[in-house]
């Protein structure tokens, strides 16, 4: 059996919004799905930008959400 990640907690907002959310989540990558499935408002074309950031600080990361095949991409 595979130890599993335990789970960290992040920053996440849709980009060009100051209002966020704290997702826990194992990966920036996670993080920004978890956010876009709980609290964003789906784009007109299926896609969502999330901005995502430790809790701790750091940098952040910038991720494209394809809501109708749950893929997650790097902003681009």
């Amino acid at each position: 059996m595979t130890p599993q990640t335990p789970p960290t907690r992040y920053r996440a907002h849709a980009s060009g919004s100051a209002h966020g959310h704290i997702v826990e989540a194992t990966s920036f990558e996670t993080a920004a799905l978890a956010f876009t499935e709980d609290h964003a408002a789906l784009a007109a074309d299926g896609e969502v930008r999330v901005i995502v950031q430790s809790e701790d600080g750091g940098p952040e990361h910038c991720f494209v959400v394809h809501m109708d095949e749950g893929d997650v991409e790097a902003c681009g």
